[in-house]
């Protein structure tokens, strides 16, 4: 994969933003019902205007989308999401990594995230990214991961 870029997401990116984080859910269609999903129900200019949301930009299409919570006590990794299109070529890593730098800048130690477990191919990715499982229910996996 060629050049692409990690920025701010700009309110004007709500609608593209939306598209692929739909397009990166729809893989799942067949293990839950994707529409129940979080990431398919909310507001995305309502996202931009209210967390901190980046977009990865690749040849002037939104390819992937993060949104990071910072809380009091430490960081949500509240949403991370890449186009099927341009999944398997490293990106999920260099996003994460993004991340992770984002959330030490702010001085945080560790970061949270909720994953459905029945995404079993993402959590076998974050935890060979380092990150622990910390509990579950009947539909969420939650993991943490410490940051140096």
């Amino acid at each position: 994969m060629d050049k692409y870029a990690i920025r701010k997401a700009k309110l004007t990116d709500a609608e593209s933003l939306e598209q692929c984080m739909h397009s990166a859910y729809s893989k799942y269609a067949d293990r839950v019902n994707v529409e129940t999903l979080p990431p398919m129900r909310v507001n995305y200019k309502d996202e931009i205007a209210s967390f901190p949301v980046w977009v990865v930009e690749y040849n002037t299409n939104i390819i992937a989308g993060v949104i990071i919570v910072f809380e009091k006590e430490h960081a949500s990794l509240a949403n991370i999401a890449i186009h099927p299109d341009y999944q398997d070529k490293g990106l999920g890593k260099a996003l994460l990594s993004f991340v992770e730098n984002e959330v030490v800048k702010k001085g945080y130690s560790e970061i949270n995230l909720t994953t459905h477990i029945l995404f079993t191919e993402n959590v076998l990715f974050y935890k060979k990214q380092g990150w622990i499982q910390v509990g579950n229910d009947e539909t969420k996996m939650y993991m943490k991961k410490y940051l140096n």
